[in-house]
């Protein structure tokens, strides 16, 4: 099995351009690496806004390069507080994350670590160690592209575009996620695709990449076999992971 994976523009070791956040934009650079690199029965995994990209891509794109996906803890299918949307987050709730990140962006990140991994003055789901690695990482962003990239996640509507996606697609969420509550995100993005099926991780949080996982990686491996034996597919799937 080949695992790929890449740093989304303007984070990591892409590069720091100005524009082009925005889940086209997102969905193209993806599109980019897939003809690039040449793969074939992918299965595209998505973390968080990640998760948006998937959908984009293959809403966009099509799923000729693709034999599945994967869904973590995924910002789908839409967000924010609307008419249209009245169960979703009050789009204050982004006004103030704006703020903050404008202000002190250092401290918002800081302040950032252990709600994604639910940690707590009693609960240590994570060590010091594991918090002071996911600041050091989301540092090496540039203002531009924090502010720009959470305006999308948070803006971003998925669900027209989400019935014509029919790739068999397992969406994992857990229950303690008070980032991206799982009532406005896994449970309502099931019933929108076609072809998926929910896995709720019972009070993990957003990060539950870390805090659970050996069992996420163990329901990967799964998933991914047995959809690669039941489509007749003799080659392991290439894992396309976003971040």
């Amino acid at each position: 099995m080949r695992v790929v994976t890449y740093d989304r523009r303007g984070f990591g070791q892409s590069g720091q351009s100005w524009e082009g956040f925005d889940y086209d934009t997102f969905a193209s650079d993806l599109q980019t690496v897939m003809e690039t690199l040449d793969l074939k029965d992918a299965t595209l995994v998505g973390f968080s806004m990640g998760g948006g990209e998937v959908v984009r891509y293959l809403s966009r794109y099509g799923s000729e390069r693709v034999a599945n996906a994967v869904l973590i803890s995924a910002v789908t299918p839409f967000l924010s507080k609307t008419p249209d949307n009245p169960d979703g987050i009050d789009p204050q709730t982004f006004d103030e994350i704006e703020s903050s990140i404008r202000k002190d962006r250092f401290a918002f990140i800081e302040e950032f670590g252990p709600k994604l991994f639910g940690r707590t003055m009693i609960n240590h789901t994570v060590s010091d160690a594991v918090l002071s690695w996911i600041q050091a990482m989301a540092l090496t962003s540039s203002p531009r592209a924090t502010l720009a990239a959470a305006k999308a996640w948070f803006t971003t509507d998925f669900r027209n575009e989400m019935e014509r996606i029919t790739v068999p697609v397992r969406v994992i969420h857990g229950t303690g996620d008070a980032t991206v509550p799982i009532e406005n995100s896994g449970r309502r993005t099931v019933t929108l695709l076609p072809n998926a099926e929910l896995s709720e991780y019972e009070g993990e949080p957003h990060g539950l990449f870390f805090t659970a996982a050996e069992k996420l990686n163990a329901e990967l491996l799964e998933f991914i076999r047995g959809e690669v034996r039941a489509a007749g597919v003799a080659s392991p799937a290439n894992l396309t992971y976003l971040v």
